[in-house]
């Protein structure tokens, strides 16, 4: 699977593809599928409560936020690889409000990220090139469905990162 060239997606995205190392990118998905398991099963419930600042997402809605994502990814991979052609925008931090998170064990969420994670890859392993090429329009941007597995790698690595910077 090839890298995303800068002119494939919307400049917002770019952030997270440059996270991205040069290994293939679906082993990097079932790296971090593993490791941020493991990451999250790691801390305490009080860690899982934190929030680094007022009105920013605790550890457990951080974890739950990444597996609404990994969703909405794999939706668009599944549509725009099926010949959709559109698909609207989320709005993350509504979903995050709208959650449960907080009410749940990081355990019990880090377990539902890993499971859409080994989910996602039989369908990500299954694309063919054609697929992998096909575009659609996500959040009023074109995107081809090979750049979003990019950005569903990066952005898991982004927050990650975010988690490792503010609230350890």
């Amino acid at each position: 699977m090839d890298r995303p060239k800068t002119e494939d997606y919307a400049p917002f995205y770019g952030k997270y593809i440059a996270l991205v190392n040069d290994e293939p990118v679906l082993n990097t998905l079932e790296k971090l599928k593993d490791s941020t398991f493991y990451f999250f099963n790691m801390l305490t419930d009080e860690q899982a409560n934190y929030a680094y600042a007022e009105g920013k997402w605790t550890i457990k809605e951080v974890a739950g936020h990444l597996t609404d994502a990994e969703r909405t990814f794999a939706y668009r991979v599944l549509a725009f690889s099926r010949g959709q052609e559109e698909l609207p925008g989320f709005d993350e931090n509504t979903y995050v409000e709208r959650s449960n998170f907080n009410s749940r064990t990081l355990q019990d969420l880090a377990a539902e990220f890993k499971t859409v994670r080994e989910a996602n890859l039989y369908m990500l392993r299954a694309l063919t090139p054609d697929q992998l090429a096909a575009t659609g329009i996500a959040n009023g941007s074109k995107i081809a469905v090979n750049t979003i597995i990019y950005i569903m790698a990066g952005h898991e690595l982004h927050h990650l990162n975010i988690l490792k910077e503010r609230y350890f």
